[in-house]
């Protein structure tokens, strides 16, 4: 069948305009924890059963229904047909971080990798767990932020109203609690998008500002002098560390290797500045335990054990073991948010709501002095 010039150009133009609105359309899919939890721990399967990498991934690959997901293990499988490395086929991906490829790195140079997928499938399931924590904690507090919300526009802009209007035909000076409130609810729609500008404001700035390190530094220390959750996300950072090099250690990786990809691996600017300066104090030869003990973000507990574990050669195993204490704690201590959550959302709406109402009949309790008298 033949094809003129004119069929063939059009054709061609359509392929054209096709190509370019895929490539200036917004990539909204995202590879989850989930899918990845399930994509390590399968693959470590089908390793050590024996399966080469090219027969895993295209076994991976048929059992997947999404067509997304289906893309990243046929474009992973293809790079590695064509003689790239695992690391260097899932680094070309933007849906897999530093933390993934670098120990994927680690189990290839070493031939740890199903233990290393092991470790990776571990990691993705106790972020999950995480997630789920916080969002259970974290669903009434906002639901309750959202009925307060509610009630307060309700108030201000109904029931403050209709009493002042009423006060107006007294002719006697409010009390300062009732002219607050009414100033409040005369002003209440220009605080609403006031507090909405500061925060679109604020999130703008903190796309633009969130490479500078003095920026990073910055928050990072407001950040952490938050009461309870500054010491929540330090734990949950510090756990973070100690699993990864923990991980890079039992997998016989040098000292200076393991600081190095592991300070890669942490995006916690107090974090990954403390790494950095303990590598170039090991390099002039000093011990990871006193490098550490000059950073404050490490706790005296990490320092003493870190200390034993360089004495007796085991800080593989003292690392592990910190990371399993950390886990538990900050499994702890978000469960501990909802508890303490809780009754503080009651007290807050209950306070918001009484000062309220407290400031419109004050001026009918002094008005009922007035005419007893």
């Amino acid at each position: 069948m033949k094809i003129d010039a004119v069929t063939y150009n059009r054709q061609k133009k359509k392929d054209v305009l096709k190509t370019d609105f895929n490539l200036t359309m917004p990539n909204f899919k995202k590879f989850s924890d989930k899918q990845k939890e399930d994509f390590y721990r399968e693959f470590s399967t089908l390793i050590k059963a024996g399966v080469d990498f090219n027969q895993a991934l295209v076994i991976l690959t048929n059992q997947q229904k999404s067509k997304f997901i289906k893309s990243i293990y046929q474009t992973i499988n293809e790079d590695v047909v064509k003689g790239k490395s695992l690391h260097e086929a899932i680094k070309n991906h933007k849906f897999f971080s530093p933390y993934e490829y670098y120990s994927i790195k680690i189990g290839e140079d070493t031939r740890r990798l199903p233990q290393i997928f092991d470790q990776l499938q571990k990691f993705y399931s106790r972020k999950i767990k995480m997630k789920r924590q916080v969002v259970s904690v974290l669903a009434y507090p906002v639901f309750v932020l959202v009925i307060t919300f509610a009630v307060l526009y309700f108030m201000l802009n109904f029931v403050v109203p209709m009493f002042a209007s009423v006060f107006q035909q007294f002719g006697k000076e409010l009390p300062e609690i009732t002219q607050f409130v009414v100033r409040v609810s005369d002003n209440f729609n220009l605080i609403v998008f006031s507090v909405l500008g500061v925060v679109i404001s604020a999130i703008i700035g903190h796309k633009l500002l969130k490479e500078n390190n003095a920026y990073k530094s910055i928050t990072s220390k407001i950040i952490l002098k938050i009461p309870y959750f500054g010491s929540l996300i330090k734990k949950i950072y510090l756990a973070r560390f100690c699993q990864s090099f923990s991980l890079l250690l039992s997998a016989k990786t040098p000292l200076i290797t393991a600081l190095e990809l592991t300070e890669k691996m942490i995006s916690f600017y107090p974090l990954k500045s403390a790494l950095s300066q303990a590598k170039k104090d090991i390099l002039k030869g000093e011990t990871l335990a006193d490098s550490l003990k000059k950073h404050t973000f490490f706790t005296p507990k990490i320092i003493s054990l870190t200390a034993i574990g360089e004495q007796i050669n085991e800080l593989d195993t003292m690392f592990d073991g910190l990371a399993n204490q950390y886990n538990d704690e900050v499994d702890h201590s978000t469960k501990m948010i909802g508890t303490i959550l809780e009754p503080l959302m009651i007290v807050l709406i209950g306070g918001i709501v009484g000062f309220i109402m407290i400031a419109m009949y004050s001026p009918m309790f002094n008005l009922s002095k007035i005419i007893e008298n």
